[in-house]
């Protein structure tokens, strides 16, 4: 039995798994991605909230026309939110953008424009959880702090064989444990760069390079040929199919009516052709405008395509329909307005727009989906 100074020592002694990780990045890890470089709390932060379920390559462009228009976290909080939802427009998961705009709003109001160093006060923030609170605190505070988010997920269940589906509590406080258990105390903020790294280019969910991997030679699904095996899938279940008629209706100007949605439903506070149940009719719709049927001058019905949520899939049946007759016949408000496509292209109107508001809105304006 080792001595209580030896026990000292070892418990003392950094982390093999930490080591190897540190040394495979100080020479071949990605040093030069944009929030990486001016690192603050709120570059950190905004990588974070928009890496979660995107890929780098996508967010490296978003990232940057963020920072360029909202450089601090003062100049976002000041934002209205239809801008921030605009620049958001094709990142999908828009509650992300929502969460940073009131977080940003309460960092202001709250903390005097500081984001806070600890973690239960960081976690108390609108979109903020555990492993984004740690990344903060670790990369820009350069605090002992942990972090689990997807990529790390991947490296500790397959470094460590964790069966079991992740969105299991049970599973997911084993890898916390794991995750506590390498992180270093010296060099965190290299430390926690470093395994993300490590998830989004070698350790890959299809195909992982264990050839040249750091840690392969500890990695327990290596070793035992099942690295494909982790982190277990989820249970497949069968998504339900909902319905819904989007209604494209413009003006012979050009102009098309949008319609934003309730804040706090799907593509909250997003802006997308007015959407109504599948049985609705034109004639009905158009009435339910202020217009007669006689103003409607063409109606058509196009083939349907899908837009896929988390839990369920929406087949989409577009609508389209010229009207005649004053666009101010349409209540103007919060919540409906007109707009024209090229303005959309050219910034002129700045909103946030749902994919399929997206997808629409290109049918009618080609430069739209060249620049969208």
């Amino acid at each position: 039995m080792p001595s209580a100074a030896l026990s000292i020592a070892i418990s003392a002694r950094m982390d093999e798994f930490a080591e190897r990780l540190l040394t495979w990045h100080d020479q071949h890890g990605r040093k030069d991605l944009p929030w990486q470089q001016d690192i603050t709390p709120y570059r950190v932060w905004l990588s974070e909230i928009m890496l979660q379920q995107t890929q780098v390559a996508t967010v490296i462009g978003y990232f940057n026309r963020f920072v360029d228009r909202f450089p601090t976290v003062d100049e976002l909080a000041r934002a209205d939110l239809d801008e921030v939802l605009h620049l958001w427009t094709g990142l999908g998961y828009y509650a992300r953008a929502r969460n940073l705009h009131k977080t940003a709003v309460t960092i202001v109001a709250t903390h005097d424009g500081q984001f806070p160093n600890s973690q239960d006060q960081l976690e108390a923030l609108p979109g903020i959880g555990r492993s984004t609170a740690g990344a903060i605190r670790a990369i820009a505070m350069q605090q002992h702090a942990t972090i689990l988010d997807g990529n790390v997920k991947r490296v500790l269940a397959r470094y460590h064989a964790q069966a079991g589906y992740l969105g299991v509590t049970a599973v997911a406080q084993q890898l916390w444990r794991y995750a506590e258990m390498h992180t270093p105390k010296k060099r965190t903020n290299i430390y926690t760069q470093a395994i993300m790294d490590l998830g989004a280019t070698i350790c890959s969910r299809r195909k992982p390079l264990c050839g040249s991997c750091p840690v392969a030679s500890g990695c327990a699904a290596y070793r035992e040929g099942t690295t494909e095996a982790y982190p277990e899938r989820k249970p497949k279940t069968e998504k339900p199919i909902r319905e819904a008629r989007f209604f494209v209706v413009t003006q012979k100007s050009g102009a098309t009516l949008l319609e934003q949605k309730p804040a706090d439903g799907l593509w909250g506070g997003l802006w997308t052709p007015p959407e109504r149940p599948i049985e609705q009719s034109p004639d009905s719709f158009i009435t339910e405008l202020g217009y007669s049927s006689e103003q409607m001058e063409s109606a058509h019905i196009a083939p349907r395509f899908r837009h896929t949520f988390t839990h369920f899939h929406l087949d989409i049946e577009p609508v389209y329909i010229q009207v005649a007759g004053d666009p101010s016949l349409v209540r103007e408000g919060l919540e409906q307005r007109w707009v024209f496509p090229e303005h959309l292209t050219s910034g002129n109107e700045r909103i946030g727009l749902s994919a399929p508001a997206v997808k629409l809105i290109a049918s009618l304006q080609p430069p739209f989906a060249e620049n969208a």
